[in-house]
């Protein structure tokens, strides 16, 4: 499956994958929501995609599907290369490439199914790039969340409470593994339970004897650690 924005680039991996006779081509999308659609309809084993896209980015394409498509990365952005190692894509194709280059990551596809590795001298040298939204799937519905939109996150078991414009969202996600993606200048992990949007606190005060809380701008209130 071919998942990019952009029909010019679609068309130039469909001639790439031309002599290829053992690789079928079962869809085209233009964008993540149509991606994701697709990939549940069809269960492609190997995904062609684009990182920035509307509606949906490719790092949140993944998010959202089963795991199963070996992923071959391709944009014109160098700085996602170790956000793409972290999502276990087997290569990161960088636009413009050419022939042979497109040639070794099919190859490495191929045999490498189910690896899902990426090159690591260029996940190396490529500045890694933080998210600016969250995807939450509900059923059918996907709710994206911009990160200047999250007031506040809470750990629940195997869940996130994800708190944004007086609307909760649950996400089965760790909370130390959501915390790793974020700005650290702007959320800060104030108790085991509680990731805080640091713009969202009024101010802070004692609460019992040894421990503090953190009023938010809306009132609610959130236990801090003594750490």
């Amino acid at each position: 499956m071919i998942v990019d924005d952009e029909e010019l680039a679609r068309g130039f991996l469909r001639e790439l994958l031309r002599p290829h006779a053992e690789i079928e081509s079962s869809a085209e999308c233009a964008n993540g929501f149509e991606a994701v659609k697709a990939i549940a309809e069809v269960s492609p084993d190997l995904l062609f995609l684009d990182v920035q896209m509307p509606k949906l980015d490719g790092f949140e394409v993944l998010e959202l599907i089963d795991p199963g498509p070996v992923v071959i990365f391709v944009t014109a952005y160098d700085q996602y290369a170790m956000r793409a190692f972290d999502a276990h894509a087997v290569d990161y194709l960088l636009k413009p490439f050419s022939m042979e280059r497109f040639e070794l990551a099919l190859e490495r596809a191929k045999a490498r199914r189910g690896e899902r590795r990426l090159p690591l001298e260029l996940a190396a040298r490529a500045p890694a790039e933080r998210p600016q939204r969250i995807v939450v799937k509900d059923g059918t519905r996907v709710h994206v969340i911009p990160l200047d939109k999250l007031d506040y996150v809470e750990a629940q078991d195997d869940y996130i409470a994800l708190h944004a414009g007086g609307k909760s969202h649950l996400k089965q996600q760790p909370i130390a593994s959501l915390e790793a993606t974020l700005d650290p200048a702007r959320f800060v992990r104030i108790h085991r339970s509680a990731i805080v949007n640091l713009e969202r606190v009024a101010r802070i005060e004692p609460y019992g004897q040894d421990s503090r809380i953190a009023i938010l701008t809306d009132g609610t209130r959130l236990p801090v650690s003594r750490s």
